[in-house]
């Protein structure tokens, strides 16, 4: 079982379809696995655990429903082998206080939802740069 390159949590469909779409439209190789809440996510993240593969990075939104975004993220931030993988809060709050929680819980990385699509493509296309081809991790 191979491992899916990005790990995205968000319980908005309508936005899940747009960021695949962009998505596709920035590395048409690039393999989103999406999870509409943070218990699915996690069970998700224990399998891949076992099967020893990892993915190169996670986003997780903020306001998720049953398991916050926020409890996602410690929970996978206390697992060794996920310590390292790049984890950052993709969500729609620009509150000062959700930005140093998230920090403070283990993010790599806290990134305002950006208004449209334009927008969106240039916000994960840095994201794809730097998190999946320029940064290193363990």
């Amino acid at each position: 079982m191979g491992a899916p390159d990005i790990i995205y949590i968000e319980d908005n469909i309508d936005y899940i379809d747009v960021v695949e779409r962009a998505l596709s439209q920035i590395d048409s190789k690039t393999i989103l696995r999406v999870f509409e809440n943070g218990t699915l996510a996690l069970t998700e993240l224990g399998t891949l655990v076992e099967n020893k593969v990892k993915p190169r990075l996670i986003l997780i939104d903020l306001n998720l429903p049953g398991l916050s975004g926020l409890d996602l993220l410690r929970k996978i931030k206390e697992t060794p082998v996920l310590r390292y993988v790049p984890t950052v809060i993709f969500s729609t709050s620009d509150n000062p206080k959700d930005v140093r929680i998230s920090l403070a819980s283990g993010a790599n990385a806290y990134v305002a939802k950006p208004l449209g699509y334009n927008d969106l493509i240039k916000c994960l296309n840095s994201m794809h740069e730097f998190w999946l081809k320029t940064t290193l991790v363990a």
